[in-house]
């Protein structure tokens, strides 16, 4: 069984766009670099993981040795849709869908993503509002749908359900935690409270 992780980046001159008030383009640009780099380590040192690719509309700060998946940045959700029937062209049966933006993320924050989702072929790791989702295991094939934006944990639990699906809901700090607004940016350089570790 072949496990990939997929990556999610943004532009970097588009990335964090919400930030724009706090941080100058080019400080932008050097976050999302260096939250990206955070990622690829977890995922680099996730034994469990036999590949990882990135999708992004460009190159930019992603390492040579790393499969990139172009993004038109036209629909995120289709371009996901897209990069994961791609990968499981390339022989992957389960893929991690993690966004680039979780500072905090560790390897191990992975491995329990990947373990959660062996019973019924979905994990699911929602933001510390409950509202977002900040990664989705799947097992391929599937038709489960990928839709990611706000509310986007509801809708995810729903077509779960729709599909006679039980998720697996996994709740840790290196995914609860993503960078989007200045508020986030001040609990990551001040020290951050972070939330009990649990998966259900």
């Amino acid at each position: 069984m072949s496990t990939w992780a997929l990556i999610l980046v943004k532009a970097r001159a588009t990335g964090k766009a919400r930030l724009a008030r706090v941080l100058a383009a080019e400080e932008r640009a050097r976050l999302v670099c260096s939250m990206l780099d955070r990622v690829l380590a977890a995922a680099r040192g996730c034994t469990q993981l036999d590949a990882v690719a990135l999708m992004s509309p460009e190159r930019g700060c992603v390492p040579r040795d790393v499969h990139l998946l172009p993004d038109s940045g036209a629909d995120l959700n289709n371009e996901v849709v897209r990069a994961v029937r791609t990968l499981g062209r390339r022989g992957a049966h389960r893929v991690a869908i993690i966004p680039a933006d979780l500072p905090l993320l560790r390897s191990d924050d992975i491995h329990v993503l990947l373990n959660a989702s062996v019973a019924s072929g979905l994990a699911l790791a929602p933001d510390h509002h409950q509202c977002g989702t900040n990664a989705i295991c799947l097992r391929l094939p599937t038709v489960f749908r990928v839709q990611f934006g706000p509310g986007s944990f509801a809708r995810h639990v729903a077509d779960a359900a729709r599909l006679g699906l039980v998720p697996a809901v996994v709740r840790l700090p290196g995914f609860a935690f993503d960078v989007d607004d200045p508020a986030d940016l001040i609990r990551l350089t001040s020290g951050i409270r972070t939330c009990p570790a649990q998966h259900a």
